[in-house]
């Protein structure tokens, strides 16, 4: 008699162990399929909080957009320094209407660098909105 391994001479033992570890393996990957398969469904309360939060940040994008358009259209039309109005002097940049007001308390003006002259205005100021303003 040879010395064959015992799996050679016993093959129904090796098979049997096989299969359990097919079953094994098998039921591993579908565990695993069906877990990360299945999503959790998101509650009510939760859509109309993201979509609260979608809608408040489409609104405060639309704002900046109708300021940019605002500021887009004024950006070419000239300010008269001795007629307009605080709100039109707030349309140039960096005038508050602190600044408009003291603008308009001090008119009339010849020329529109007097605003520096008068310390109204910094020279930095001044330089932003230079090319927008005129003293008709």
């Amino acid at each position: 008699m040879s010395r064959l391994p015992r799996r050679f001479t016993q093959p129904h033992r090796f098979c049997e162990h096989l299969i359990g570890v097919k079953i094994f393996v098998i039921i591993a990957l579908l565990s695993f399929v069906f877990t990360g398969c299945t999503q959790k469904q998101p509650n009510p309360d939760e859509i109309r909080e993201k979509t609260a939060d979608a809608t408040a940040q489409l609104k405060s994008d639309t704002k900046a957009v109708v300021e940019g358009v605002r500021e887009g259209l004024s950006r070419d039309k000239t300010v008269n320094l001795n007629t307009a109005t605080d709100d039109q002097l707030t349309t140039l940049p960096g005038v508050t209407h602190a600044r408009a007001g003291r603008v308009i308390a001090g008119r009339p003006y010849d020329d529109p660098h007097d605003v520096v002259t008068r310390h109204i205005l910094s020279e930095e100021e001044y330089k932003r909105i230079k090319d927008r303003v005129v003293t008709k």
